[in-house]
Formats: structure tokens, sequence, C-alpha cells
């Protein structure tokens, strides 16, 4: 007989307690769920990120949308940079399962991408977004499209593009992935640009001019194997029509340059202008109303100082007037016509002009200059700046320093903007009297004609100009002899001048190809003053301006030529070698003629010169 199976004593109750524990923890998680989901929804929902909502909402908008940033134009309309439609691919990681799947997929559209960083980002459980790729080509898009993976979207993005490449690199800059300006133009200007981006920012850069000076300023930098260069071309009244950096880059691989080659040489290298200074000099001497055209000052030996001598390149050993110290680039002569009217005098003239300081032009970046204090500006640093050594500038502040000397005597600040239509005229400040800026033209036009910038004569143009060669500070401080800057300024036409054009070559080396025309030299009279020629010799005709030719050109010459030893005019006193100094010579002069020092220096004709020489006047041009 089988034995029937007893249950237990209380298991009814133990039963009961079973079921209700069940029902009470089913309760408390449903409404735990409940409350979780009410806070998620509700309370605090988790909401998609801005760019899964833009991927997922289909566009119906049959208007195309605005860009980012507004266009880039040169001055005659010319596309310099556009923002043109792109796609960005990002992910959900929350999405994704399998990433290192999903990276060998990828890997076959895309094959540039980082598979461990990808593999990386695609793991990143706390985030509900990350980028991929930024830039995606449309090809690239339709790829990854196809490849149907969840939990990866595209965004509509911005790509900045500049098509001319190296053309105008350094002025336009660029800008960072999220599309705000980080250098150049794109930089200073991107307030302007993302806040009113269906108008065009029209630049006073003129791409063709551009593109000349780049193609003839690299031809100078190969042949003479330097290591950089730089050019400008700015009109009378300020307006900058090219500046060229090189080596440069394309300006659609911003991100992949070194900072060696993003470095813009115009506005944030300082360089001593060596003796393209004289311009300097000269014009404040004649300004100042101590010295005149006639004047002649004793260039037959070498100047010692402080263990120092000054020398010329080609010395002459007679007494020269202010003309042939131009043409002949006397440092002699130079540091005479300095020290007579003095420190102060000199500084106060090199403020003026805007040497002091960072130049206005609308770049970020821009650099100041290097220079003497007050309390240390001594004879010596009077003689050497009068000839472009111990102060050093970034080559846009000389550039529209020269302007000012040539166009009438009135000082602009430097623009990257083209003119507005029915805008009125730019105001600058007159800082020396019409005449002066005449002579100052004259005395350039003969530098050109039979002085050391013989190689910028262009047939049919009257151009005027200046050399400069300047030493260059080794890294003990000292001069290195073996290298140097090469530089030539010129301004055509001198009878009615329209456009300053600089050229500055870095270091560069007597090289067996160009030896047979420079001999071995590596001065700015062989080296940058042939740039220069060839510049103004294309872009001449380009912007308008008829060569002269036969009867016209040989009456011009004969008027913009003056003689290297002017006459003295009637009732005038001319400086020479029995009367060396005028009144209100600096004390400076004195010591370097080793003359005695009068008792009494005439005080208030130095005070008037300076004055003179201070004279910043609201005019124009």
């Amino acid at each position: 007989m089988r034995d029937e199976y007893v249950q237990p004593p209380g298991w009814r109750r133990r039963l009961k307690n079973r079921i209700i524990f069940c029902i009470v923890a089913f309760c408390i998680g449903y409404v735990a769920v409940a409350i979780r989901l009410a806070v998620a929804t509700i309370l605090h929902p988790d909401k998609p990120s801005a760019a899964f909502l833009a991927a997922i909402q289909p566009d119906t908008s049959p208007k195309l949308p605005l860009p980012d940033r507004a266009p880039i134009l040169d001055r005659e309309g010319r596309l310099m940079a556009v923002s043109l439609p792109g796609a960005a691919l990002f992910a959900d990681p929350k999405q994704i399962r399998h990433p290192n799947r999903i990276v060998e997929k990828l890997n076959t559209v895309l094959p540039g991408i980082d598979d461990a960083l990808t593999a990386k980002l695609l793991s990143y459980r706390a985030a509900s977004f990350v980028y991929i790729d930024r830039e995606l080509t449309p090809e690239q898009e339709l790829a990854v499209n196809r490849l149907g993976i969840p939990g990866l979207y595209f965004q509509k993005t911005w790509t900045r593009h500049y098509p001319n490449g190296s053309l105008a690199a350094h002025i336009l800059g660029g800008v960072s992935p999220g599309q705000h300006g980080i250098s150049g133009v794109e930089a200073y200007f991107n307030h302007r640009l993302r806040s009113n981006p269906g108008s065009p920012l029209r630049l006073s850069v003129d791409l063709r001019v551009q593109a000349i000076v780049q193609r003839e300023l690299a031809k100078s930098m190969h042949d003479y194997d330097a290591r950089g260069a730089c050019a400008i071309v700015e009109s009378m009244r300020g307006r900058v029509l090219a500046m060229v950096s090189l080596p440069s880059y394309n300006a659609n691989d911003l991100h992949s340059v070194s900072p060696a080659v993003l470095t813009d040489r115009c506005i944030s290298g300082d360089y001593e202008p060596g003796s393209v200074m004289k311009l300097m000099t000269l014009a404040a001497a004649l300004q100042s109303g101590l010295l005149h055209v006639w004047d002649r000052f004793n260039t037959t030996h070498p100047l010692f100082m402080d263990g120092f001598a000054i020398t010329d390149y080609e010395p002459v050993h007679h007494w020269l007037a202010m003309p042939a110290v131009l043409a002949n680039s006397s440092n002699i002569g130079a540091s005479r016509i300095a020290t007579i009217m003095g420190p102060k005098i000199q500084r106060a003239w090199l403020r003026k002009m805007g040497f002091f300081n960072r130049s206005p032009i609308q770049m970020p970046g821009t650099q100041p200059g290097l220079w003497h204090g007050r309390q240390s500006w001594n004879l010596l640093t009077t003689m050497s700046v009068s000839f472009g050594n111990g102060i050093a500038m970034t080559p846009i502040v000389l550039v529209n320093a020269i302007v000012a000397d040539l166009n009438g005597g009135v000082l602009f600040k430097p623009t990257l903007l083209a003119a507005q239509a029915d805008a009125q005229p730019r105001l600058g400040v007159r800082v020396m009297r019409p005449h002066v800026s005449v002579r100052m033209r004259e005395m350039m036009r003969d530098v050109v004609l039979s002085g050391t910038g013989v190689y910028a004569n262009v047939p049919g143009y009257l151009v005027g100009g200046k050399t400069g060669t300047s030493q260059v500070v080794g890294a003990d401080g000292r001069y290195d002899t073996n290298l140097n800057d090469a530089s030539f300024v010129g301004v055509f036409p001198v009878n009615h001048p329209r456009y300053v054009v600089y050229a500055l070559v870095i270091h560069p080396k007597p090289t067996k190809k160009m030896r047979k025309i420079s001999y071995g030299f590596t001065t700015g009279g062989y080296v940058a003053a042939p740039a220069v020629g060839r510049i103004i010799s294309r872009i001449g005709p380009m912007l308008g301006i008829r060569p002269l030719t036969g009867a016209a050109l040989a009456k011009a010459n004969a008027k913009w030529q003056v003689p290297i030893v002017p006459p003295v005019p009637p009732l005038a006193v001319a400086l020479g070698p029995k009367s060396p100094l005028p009144p209100g010579s600096n004390k400076f002069a004195y010591e370097l003629a080793h003359m005695k020092l009068p008792h009494h220096l005439d005080r208030m004709a130095a005070n008037a010169a300076l004055k003179r020489a201070e004279l910043a006047v609201p005019g124009q041009a």
C-alpha cells in the first residue's frame, strides 16, 4: 500500500505570504518604473541633441539657406572666400553596438579616419553625440548612407572654401572647424561675416595684382635661395592692393601648415629697413626747415663712434648734396643730416609717422617695432637709425609712412577694405608740406635713373625708388656679417604718384645662377629692385597707367630729374665746407664734426624746426 504525501503544517500560511510578497514587489517595481518614466518624459525629459533633431527633420523649404559666413571679394568683385554646403557625420554611442565592426565598415568608404579614436568615440556611452568626420564630401556622404548603420547621422554644415589656393592666403587667414575666424581678415571681421552672411565683404586687394606680385617675388626668392620674402602694393590713400608673404600655403589646408609658414611677414615680422630709412631722414630734414636739397654734407671719410665705423658701400670721398646722398645711398651723409636735426626731431618724426605703434591695418597679429628708449637714444643711435640700423618695424608700417612721403604729405591709416560707392574721400593727417613731398619724388627718380636703383627702371614709366640693404642680428645679439636682408621701395609714376611697391627678400644668397647678374652681391639694388621693376611693368597697364613715349617721356624725365648738385637759389645760404652747420643744429652735429660747441645754441631755431617736424593736422592728399 502506497504511503500518501502529507503536507507540512502551516504551508497554506507560507504560500499566502509568498504571494503577498510577490504582489507587493511587483507593485513597488511598477510604481518605480512609472515614476522614472514620468521623470524622463514629463518632469526632466532627456531631450535628443539639436544635431539629431536636425538630422531627422525633413527640409521642405523651397528657399536656399543662407551660408553661415559672408563671401569675401576682391575690389573688382572676384571671389576670394566662400562657404559651401556640406555634411558632417556624427553618432549616438548609446545606439551603437559592436563599435569595432562599424569602424571596419566605415574604413571602406572613409579610409582616412583614425580607427582607434573612432572606436573609442563610438564606445563612449555617456554621450549621445560625437563627431566622426566634420567634412564629408557628397560622395562620402552617399557612401556612408548606403552602409545603413543605425546610430550614424548626418548634420548639414558649411565649409569655407578658398578658390585661389595660396593666393592671398595670409590676408584671408582661415576658420576653425566650427566656422569661426582664427586668423587674417576672417578673424578680424568675424562678427561682420557671421552676422550678415548675405552681404559680401569687399577688400581693396586686386587678385590680378596679388598674383603678379606673388609670382615675381617668388622668382627673386628662388633665384637667390632666400629664406623668405614679402611685398606690398599700396595706393596713395592707404588702400592695400597686394600683400604677399613667402613662403605661402594653400588656404584650404590651414590646419596642416607649420606655424613658421603661417607667419605673415608683412604685419608680424620686425626687420631693420636699411637704407630705405633714408627716405624718412631726408623728409624729416626738409620738413624741419633746417636743411635744403642744395645743402652739401661731408662724406669724405668714414665716421668712427664708440668703436663703430660708419662707412659708405661705394665711398665717393667728397661733399655730397642731398640728392646725391640718396642716389649714392650714403650712410655718412645720412648720419650728418640726422645729427643736425638731433634725436628730438628724429624721434618726433618717427613717432608721428607710426613707427612706435602697431599698424592699424585690419588684421590680427600685428606686431610693434623695436627701438631704443629715449634715455638710450644717444649720438650713435641717432646716426645708425638715420640709415636704417638699430631700429626695426613691420613692412606695413614702413610702407605706409613712405606713402605719406610721396602722396603730397598726408598720412592715412592703411586699410584692406575697398572704397564704397558714393563714400566720402578718406581723411588723413597732414604730416609735411606738399613741396617736401615733391622734392622726395624728384630725388627718388634720381635713384632709379643714375643711383643704386637702376635695375628698377621701367621703360615708359617714371619710377622713383630707394634701395635698402640691412645686416641681420644673429643669435648672439651681434650683426651676422654673412647675412643680410635686401629691399627696394618704388613709386610710380613720380609725376602723378598712384602706387608704392615694396619688396623685401630675407637672407638672399649669392647663388651661382645669379652670379653673372649680381656679381656675387646680395644688395637691395641687385636682389629686390629688379623684382619691383618687373612688378611695375606688369601691373602698370593693368591698373590703367599708360607708359609715356617719345617727346612726352623726354619732357617728363627732364622735369623730374633733379640735378645731383642742385643750384643754390638767390639769397639762399647753402651748407658746405665753409659753413657745415645751420642755426638750430643739435649738439650732436658739433660733436660729430669735431667743432667747438657754441656757448649758446640757437634754441629758438631748434624749437621752430621741431614744431615744423611735428606737424600733424587733419587733411587730404
